[in-house]
């Protein structure tokens, strides 16, 4: 038995979760999100907890099993909570600026860089004297707001030896020590 698969989902007051065929539905206070899961893996509502189970131990079903109510239960605090991320931009003249749902980078290239994002992702900028620019991003799609972050991200990965670049708030990098001086 799966040790993730066989564990229960509390679904919290305000949160509904309904299952047509092999299409899961999640409505909350902060959105509605859907999820397509496999026809081997049922689930099953019943007072106010979610199940998880598998028809066999195929082993691709055993891979599911985990698979899908991890998924499920990150929609479940998606729609009831939702989830923030911070990304820091650490470098001399990097900017970032939003207009609406557009974001605008300035990260030491010769043009800057524009990314469009989805509804669904409240954004927010801060940019402080003699503090790094920060972009707040939250949304109730875990899946869409780490891709989104990955991309931010992959303007300008943080480099090793000044950790210049787009870094999650918080995260620590290796740094590697510089060139060591001659004889």
């Amino acid at each position: 038995m799966s040790r993730i698969g066989k564990l229960p989902i509390n679904v919290p007051a305000g949160v509904t979760i309904s299952v047509q065929d092999t299409l899961v539905t999640v409505k909350g206070p902060k959105g509605v999100l859907t999820q397509e899961i496999d026809p081997h893996i049922t689930v099953t509502i019943e007072d106010g907890i979610c199940q998880v189970s598998r028809h066999d131990d195929e082993k691709q079903n055993r891979a599911f099993h985990g698979l899908y109510r991890s998924l499920i239960h990150n929609m479940v605090i998606g729609v009831s909570e939702g989830y923030k991320k911070t990304m820091e931009l650490v470098g001399v003249g990097y900017r970032v600026s939003n207009q609406g749902q557009v974001l605008e980078f300035a990260l030491g290239y010769t043009h800057n860089i524009f990314l469009s994002l989805p509804d669904v992702i409240k954004i927010e900028t801060k940019s402080e004297r003699n503090q790094n620019p920060i972009v707040i991003l939250e949304s109730c799609d875990k899946q869409l707001i780490g891709q989104v972050c990955a991309k931010i991200r992959s303007f300008r990965k943080p480099e090793p030896y000044k950790g210049k670049g787009v870094k999650f708030a918080g995260e620590v990098l290796r740094r590697k020590a510089g060139k060591s001086a001659g004889k």
